[in-house]
C-alpha cells in the first residue's frame, strides 16, 4: 500500500493518456538516468531543487514527482510543493517500481528536441491521431502546425519544426503500418489499450474497413469534423474529444455492447 501522498505505478498508469492526467516530474540524479536513460511517458526531468519554480509554473495542476526509488528525493520534493500550494504527489518505490511494474518506458533519445511538429493542413483521421498520441503520451504542450502539402518541408527546417505524416520522413506510413504505428513503436508506448487504438486508426486511415468494425465509425467521424471546421486547430481540438473516448473505449469498454431493448429476440 503506498504511503500518504503517494501513487502506486498501477494508479498513474491509469490516468496517463486521460486529459486529467498529472504533470510528471522525473528527478533522478544525473548519474541515475545515465544508467537508464528513459522516461515515463509524458514526464520532464528537473532538479529536485527546481521545486519553487516547478510551483510557480504548474500552479493550479496535479504533480507527481518520481526519483529512482521514490525515497528522500521525491518525498522532499513533494513535501515543498504542497507547501507552496501544489496537489503533489510521488510516486511510490520511484523510476525502479515503474519499470519493475512492466510499463512503458520512452527512450530519452528519441524525444523530439522540440515541441512543434508540422503536416499538411485539413487533417482526416493519423493527423489528428497522431497529434492526440503525442499530446497525452509524450508532450502536453506540443503544438501543431498545419500547412499546405508542398510547404511541409521548408515550414519544417524554417520553423525547426518536425514533419509528420508525409512521404519520405521519420515518422510516416512504413508499408502497411500508419504514422500513428509508426509512433507507437518508436516511442516504446505499446500497450494493450493503444494496439487496440492502433488497429482502428490503421483501418481507418488506409479505408481498410474489414480490418476493425470500428474503423467506419471512426472515419465518418474524422469526415464530419473536416466539414465543421475551416479551422485545422479548432478541428484538433475537438477530434482531441473523440480520441480521448475512443482511448477509454479501448481500455475499459471494447468487450462492452448495446442491446435495446434488453432481452429482445434476437
Amino acid at each position: 500500500m503506498p504511503s500518504l501522498n503517494q501513487i502506486t505505478p498501477a494508479q498513474l498508469a491509469r490516468q496517463i493518456g486521460t486529459p486529467d492526467a498529472p504533470i510528471i516530474i522525473d528527478l533522478r540524479l544525473d548519474e541515475d538516468f545515465a544508467d537508464d536513460p528513459r522516461v515515463i511517458p509524458t514526464a520532464k526531468r528537473h532538479s529536485h531543487t527546481t521545486m519553487p519554480e516547478i510551483a510557480v509554473r504548474f500552479a493550479g495542476r496535479h504533480v507527481v514527482v518520481a526519483c529512482l526509488r521514490g525515497a528522500k528525493i521525491s518525498e522532499g520534493a513533494a513535501a515543498m510543493l504542497r507547501c507552496n500550494g501544489i496537489a503533489a504527489e510521488s510516486l511510490a518505490g520511484g523510476h525502479l517500481a515503474w519499470v519493475s511494474a512492466g510499463l512503458p518506458v520512452v527512450r530519452s533519445e528519441i524525444l523530439p528536441g522540440t515541441g512543434l511538429w508540422v503536416t499538411r493542413h485539413r487533417p482526416k483521421v493519423d493527423r489528428i491521431a497522431c497529434p492526440w498520441l503525442i499530446r497525452r503520451f509524450i508532450n502536453p504542450e506540443a503544438q501543431f502546425l498545419f500547412v499546405a502539402p508542398s510547404e511541409v518541408p521548408g515550414v519544417a527546417e524554417r520553423f525547426n519544426a518536425i514533419p509528420f505524416d508525409i512521404e519520405d520522413t521519420f515518422w510516416s506510413h512504413r508499408g502497411a503500418e500508419c504514422t500513428f504505428d509508426t509512433m507507437i513503436k518508436e516511442f516504446s508506448l505499446a500497450t494493450e489499450p493503444l494496439d487496440r487504438l492502433a488497429k482502428v486508426v490503421r483501418a481507418a486511415d488506409t479505408d481498410d474497413h474489414a480490418a476493425s468494425p470500428q474503423a467506419a465509425g471512426l472515419l465518418a467521424l474524422s469526415v464530419g469534423l473536416s466539414r465543421m471546421y475551416r479551422d485545422d486547430l479548432q478541428q484538433l481540438q475537438a477530434g482531441m474529444t473523440i480520441y480521448d473516448a475512443l482511448y477509454r473505449w479501448a481500455r475499459d469498454g471494447h468487450e462492452e455492447g448495446h442491446d435495446w431493448p434488453a432481452g429482445r429476440a434476437k
